[in-house]
């Protein structure tokens, strides 16, 4: 019998990830990518790490930077994120802060907290493929959130009973998500924390973009609302926050965490010592240092950059797209939604776009937990100026207009 024969059944529920796939076309000479949904490398805080990875590596620091640790994460990056979670509104101590190699691995974590096979996970319709990837191999079943909707919690329980399961938590990228870019109102997140409440279930809030704001109102993050309608009792709160430096500082560094209720923080970092024992501490302590050093500001710049990519990317919207083509308009982050005429296959674009114009992006289905979605497509403007942006839209126009 082959290895492969004794692999666990959850492994068929492990898939490649089609944006880590169309990575691999980056290098191609020509090719255009509005695919990953990436920083610019050039924006990164480059000479401030180097500084800090230099000062970790003295020898007053270096024993504690090369060092074994202790899983929950450098204490003094611990108290940073308390402080910054608190300028959110959250107010936490560092002992409910757990420091993770990048919030996916958090994501993972939660998984395998909650979820028994046909359980069931409340997930957008789309919603971020590597939550759906983290949560997959713990083989739960997936049921529609829109916010908005006014679907009563009765109606999830009974069918995730008939399922043979119960409703374990609901998995929502509140502001400016991946992949749509769509920012959840006040009332919307309100009404969602009333209704796993009701069920008795989690709220698993990914803050992954919640620092890029160009425009709009800021809406405070759903654990702060809990928080406040709770009293300030963060033990008491059902929601577990997810935030991340890789979309602000490096995603390289692979530095995140999570901010949840005590009870929460203990069995996670009971899971981090059994997986990784803890994230890298030199990379923690040089996270931290430049966090205290410029976050604010090194934030501020990126937001300005971005924005006027935004603004590019939906002006060459407008010019390129043809009749028939619709797309939401962010407040934030990095990305850009279109929806297809119907019948237009987004994958089968896809190919078109690579071999006849060298341009990629991510078909909309990955997106979608029950397969759906092919007219749908996402695009990412953070790693492109504006004239690559300018002429990208005018390739994906006439790949378009070809296709119609």
């Amino acid at each position: 019998m082959t290895l492969p024969a004794q692999f666990a059944k959850r492994i068929g529920r492990m898939k490649a990830s089609e944006i880590r796939e169309l990575l691999k076309l980056l290098d191609q000479p020509g090719m255009l990518s509005f695919a990953g949904g990436i920083p610019d490398p050039a924006l990164f805080p480059a000479e401030a790490f180097a500084e800090a990875f230099q000062s970790a590596l003295t020898p007053e620091h270096q024993a504690q930077a090369l060092q074994y640790s202790i899983s929950e994460g450098y204490l003094p990056l611990r108290q940073w994120i308390a402080a910054h979670m608190a300028e959110m509104g959250v107010t936490c101590a560092p002992e409910n802060v757990l420091i993770t190699s990048g919030s996916q691995q958090a994501l993972d974590y939660l998984g395998k907290l909650f979820l028994n096979p046909g359980d069931t996970a409340l997930v957008g319709w789309p919603t971020y493929l590597g939550a759906l990837a983290a949560f997959n191999a713990y083989e739960p079943r997936y049921d529609c959130l829109r916010p908005g909707d006014n679907q009563p919690p009765e109606a999830y329980a009974a069918a995730a009973e008939v399922a043979g399961g119960r409703v374990k938590f609901a998995y929502m990228s509140p502001d400016f998500a991946n992949p749509t870019g769509v920012t959840m109102t006040r009332a919307e997140r309100v009404a969602a924390l009333q209704m796993a409440e009701a069920l008795g279930a989690a709220v698993i809030e990914d803050g992954a973009y919640q620092a890029l704001r160009f425009d709009g109102e800021s809406v405070p993050p759903m654990l702060a609302l809990e928080q406040e309608q709770k009293g300030g009792d963060l033990d008491a709160c059902r929601t577990i926050y997810c935030g991340t430096f890789s979309k602000t500082l490096s995603p390289g560094l692979r530095v995140g965490w999570v901010v949840a209720a005590t009870p929460v923080i203990q069995q996670l970092v009971l899971m981090k010592q059994a997986a990784d024992l803890h994230s890298a501490t030199i990379n923690q302590i040089a996270t931290h240092q430049v966090a205290a050093r410029l976050f604010d500001d090194h934030v501020a710049s990126l937001r300005a950059v971005y924005m006027r990519r935004r603004d590019a990317m939906l002006a060459a919207l407008e010019a390129h797209m043809p009749e028939g083509v619709t797309w939401a308009r962010p407040e934030g982050g990095m990305f850009i939604w279109l929806t297809l005429p119907e019948g237009i296959s987004s994958a089968t674009l896809l190919e078109r776009a690579l071999a006849q114009e060298q341009l990629a992006f991510v078909p909309g289905q990955a997106f979608y937990a029950d397969g759906s979605g092919a007219n749908t497509l996402r695009l990412s403007f953070s790693n492109s100026n504006e004239t690559v942006i300018a002429e990208g839209m005018a390739r994906l126009g006439r790949v378009l207009n070809s296709a119609l």
